[in-house]
């Protein structure tokens, strides 16, 4: 690796999907309360951009169910954005309504799993986008433009980076203000994030980028290596690493924040994240989704918290 990551001042925006793309997939389902906190918590740790819930029918996501009763719940102060994803335009019309900062759009790079999650091929998602971001851009509102199975489909196999590079250029002549690359399976290594990084930036600029890396082989932080070397400063993260993808047996949720956050720290890059209130943050929904921490910094620290003397005799234990 030998491009420059650091800036003298570089800032990372994150994204932080658990109280969306998170919550969605697990079984477990919180209540509009313990989601309300969830999200409070998580603009107390400094997150500014949280994807807070979805305008889907609640009879297929009935984990969003309450979304609009959310967004008008949370607080808005500071520069916290929240966002929403937005299907169609019945959901657009709800997401303005409850005074949404920033609406998502999904589609992806493969027909078959366009058409297992939103029952529509690429083409036809692109065509109900267009009105969809010119309603919002009249009203102020910025869109998010999710590009999913960017290394590979769970159905069509690998996917080639000119079809990524493709359908981002397309995106943002639609008028998004930012492309989320997904590895919605987590397939990637940077061995194939490279050269659709590449492709992609050949047509849309890095600061209109940002990545969105599931973690099911582990691959999640090694792949956001690449993207900080070629300047992409936006990444899409879950606390406690929840989620996963109903379409996609075996993905695990997005890399998690925690990891995400240390890593970056490490670098000497800011995000403006208090780490140790994070960690907590993502015990937290793990205990009342009863479910393991997937993080493993969230593990590590919440492990030093409960048993702060265990530092400084580890090495008595372990002497050699």
């Amino acid at each position: 690796m030998n491009k420059e990551i650091r800036s003298p001042i570089d800032r990372v925006s994150l994204v932080e999907m658990g109280p969306r793309d998170g919550l969605q997939n697990e079984a477990r389902m919180l209540s509009l309360a313990q989601r309300q906190v969830f999200v409070e918590r998580l603009v107390a740790c400094g997150l500014q951009r949280i994807e807070v819930g979805a305008f889907v029918s609640p009879k297929r996501v009935p984990q969003m169910a309450d979304s609009a009763a959310l967004l008008e719940a949370l607080p808005r102060k500071g520069a916290t954005r929240y966002g929403a994803l937005v299907p169609n335009l019945q959901g657009l019309q709800g997401a303005i309504q409850a005074r949404v900062d920033e609406i998502g759009l999904f589609t992806a790079c493969s027909d078959g799993f366009t058409r297992a999650n939103i029952g529509i091929g690429v083409e036809e998602s692109l065509v109900r986008f267009a009105p969809l971001v010119a309603e919002a851009r009249r009203l102020g509102i910025k869109v998010r433009g999710y590009l999913s199975t960017v290394i590979a489909c769970p159905y069509e196999g690998p996917t080639k980076p000119k079809r990524v590079a493709a359908l981002a250029e397309r995106l943002l002549d639609l008028g998004c203000h930012e492309i989320s690359l997904g590895d919605t399976i987590g397939v990637g290594t940077p061995g194939t994030v490279v050269p659709m990084l590449d492709a992609v930036l050949h047509e849309v600029p890095a600061g209109r980028l940002a990545v969105h890396f599931h973690d099911t082989y582990g691959q999640g932080l090694a792949n956001l290596l690449p993207a900080l070397e070629r300047g992409i400063r936006t990444i899409d993260c879950s606390v406690a690493g929840l989620g996963g993808c109903p379409y996609a047996p075996g993905a695990s949720g997005n890399v998690a924040s925690e990891e995400v956050v240390y890593l970056l720290h490490g670098l000497g890059m800011h995000t403006g994240v208090n780490l140790e209130a994070l960690a907590a943050t993502g015990q937290w929904v793990s205990e009342q989704l009863g479910r393991p921490n997937g993080s493993r910094v969230g593990q590590a620290l919440h492990a030093r918290a409960s048993h702060p003397a265990a530092e400084t005799t580890q090495g008595d234990h372990h002497a050699g």
